[in-house]
């Protein structure tokens, strides 16, 4: 058996397993009634409260690439890393004030339906196709290897088949229910993904608190991390000179300080959560209220993160650095597992309880996207016109079973490579590059009238070009140094642009093309949405909501600057 994991700790699993079953099944036979209903299966249509929607985005959004990945940027750059869930926060807030009424005003249900009904329909196919492949091809194989291998790494290192196959079983067995099962049950999920990493994260304070010396008190294990790795702590990364070490330009790579704020963050943000059908579905079936509240409740959330997926890297370098963490393997994505070996007997089985919380979540919204993509914009519009709501609701089903089938043949050997990159990179490697040509295809279509369909193609074929040109070429091609951008040397032989400010960058460009070939159409494109003022006010609950986000996140940029 395991060599880390006890008999509580399995027990401790089981439990969370079962309670989590019981409660989806439960949710299950009270829709039952609604079971030949496409809109209640896709989208729980008019079910779903404000704490669900806002518990679901989180538990979706949080996965094992956030665990180990973003834990593993917090070993390196420190609280930097924080930044994307913090900017997420304030992205929520503009997703739920601007983005969702639009959405909700003219019925959209899919990303694709959006772009058949403000561009055309080619537009929506060709993008359709695109996220399908996208979703199973690198979302849901990403998020099933990187999470199969962390979970097995804690299981003894001898199970990554069986824990991919029950990991992939598990997320079927919620999503085969509908949007409302996978909502709900994300509430669970979520509960026990804070809880259990919230833990770690006090046993990874209290863990430095001892080693040096302050006993077990996680305030002064807090303390011990700001003194020993004060680098560590600032928001802001500086640019480098020619004095820096590689490892300084190495960080300013990943993250380009101030200039990441200027341009790729807010790319990366706003695309994710207000044009991505995985996260999107989640409020398209709500009313406006209610899909407002649990937005902003989501970006509350999104506050809380960095305590969890982040600290304990910080954590873990600081022991490591003071040679306390002998264990620490694989570089900095070995980081988050190293400080799980601290976990006593008992809450070692909640973390893998949190973890597979995270996995098994964002699993299952995955495939449930997969779904309601293949199902209402190919399946209904190319192949079976006339499917009834019956038939749809199982080809949707089928469509589960394909997706994780896929998933599950392309990471058993790791035929995509996920393991060589490293998930996290892997994700942002292949979604990246598209974002920026995505993102101004959605925000032009949605508030500037005279944007048209050959612009909007143009847009995301450009945008996918330019961000190959800048991320790839553009040194060789342009120079290191020019008035658009400054290339740094790698330590690899190259010289690269920081990915954010190639990012934006592509959308500038993206922007100024799309821009440039609308006015060639005429003033007012036929299928541009009616917008007006009272779409985009605000309930006095909502403006406190807001006003307490960034009131909180003004607070911590304050104190980390």
């Amino acid at each position: 058996m395991s060599q880390n994991l006890a008999f509580a700790d399995y027990a401790v699993f089981i439990i969370y397993f079962i309670v989590v079953s019981t409660y989806g099944y439960t949710i299950y036979r009270k829709r039952e009634k609604n079971e030949d209903d496409a809109k209640a299966y896709f989208l729980a249509e008019g079910t779903l409260t404000w704490w669900a929607i806002g518990a679901s985005l989180i538990a979706s959004n949080i996965s094992a690439e956030q665990f180990i990945g973003m834990s593993g940027e917090g070993f390196f750059l420190g609280i930097a890393v924080a930044a994307y869930e913090w900017i997420a926060a304030i992205a929520l807030i503009i997703v739920a004030v601007w983005f969702i009424p639009v959405y909700l005003k003219n019925k959209i249900y899919t990303m694709p339906q959006f772009l058949k009904t403000r561009y055309n329909e080619s537009t929506a196919l060709i993008m359709a196709v695109f996220w399908l492949f996208l979703y199973v091809f690198v979302n849901l194989t990403s998020i099933l290897y990187l999470g199969a291998v962390a979970i097995n790494g804690l299981a003894g290192g001898e199970y990554l088949h069986a824990i991919m196959i029950g990991l992939a079983c598990f997320a079927l067995l919620i999503s085969l229910g509908g949007m409302k099962v996978v909502a709900y049950t994300d509430v669970i999920q979520v509960a026990v993904l804070i809880i259990g990493g919230l833990v770690t994260s006090y046993i990874a304070l209290t863990t430095v608190g001892h080693y040096f010396g302050f006993g077990d008190n996680a305030i002064a294990g807090f303390k011990v991390l700001m003194e020993k790795a004060p680098e560590h702590f600032k928001m802001i990364i500086p640019k480098p000179t020619a004095a820096s070490s590689q490892l300084e330009i190495n960080k300013y790579l990943t993250f380009p300080g101030m200039m990441s704020y200027l341009a790729g963050i807010w790319i990366i943000n706003l695309n994710y959560w207000g044009c991505n059908q995985y996260i999107t579905q989640r409020a398209l079936g709500a009313d406006l209220q209610t899909a407002r509240t649990g937005i902003l409740f989501a970006g509350m959330l999104k506050l809380v993160m960095p305590l969890i997926v982040m600290l304990p890297g910080i954590a873990a370098y600081v022991l490591y650095e003071n040679g306390h963490l002998p264990q620490l393997v694989g570089g900095k994505d070995g980081a988050y597992s190293a400080m799980l070996t601290f976990l006593p007997t008992g809450l070692k089985g909640l973390s893998v309880a949190a973890l597979t919380a995270a996995i098994v979540a964002s699993l299952a919204g995955k495939v449930n996207s997969i779904s309601t993509i293949y199902t209402l914009d190919v399946h209904k519009k190319y192949i079976q016109k006339s499917a009834t709501d019956r038939a749809q609701v199982n080809v949707g089903r089928y469509a589960i079973f394909a997706a994780m089938l896929l998933a599950v043949m392309f990471t058993w050997n790791d035929l995509l490579g996920i393991g060589g990159v490293g998930g996290f990179t892997y994700i942002q490697k292949y979604t990246g590059f598209i974002s920026p040509g995505v993102f101004a295809m959605f925000f032009l279509g949605m508030f500037w009238k005279r944007t048209t369909g050959t612009a909007a193609i143009v847009g995301v074929i450009s945008g996918f070009l330019l961000s190959v040109l800048f991320n790839e070429f553009a040194p060789a091609l342009f120079g290191n140094e020019t008035v658009l951008y400054t290339a740094f040397a790698n330590g690899k032989g190259g010289f690269e642009i920081p990915f954010h400010i190639c990012m934006g960058l592509s959308f500038a460009f993206t922007m100024l093309l799309m821009i440039a070939i609308s006015f060639a159409g005429p003033k007012v494109n036929p299928k541009a949405f009616e917008l007006d003022t009272e779409m985009f006010k605000v309930k006095p609950q909502t403006t406190v909501m807001i006003v307490i986000t960034l009131l909180i996140i003004c607070a911590l940029y304050v104190k980390f600057w």
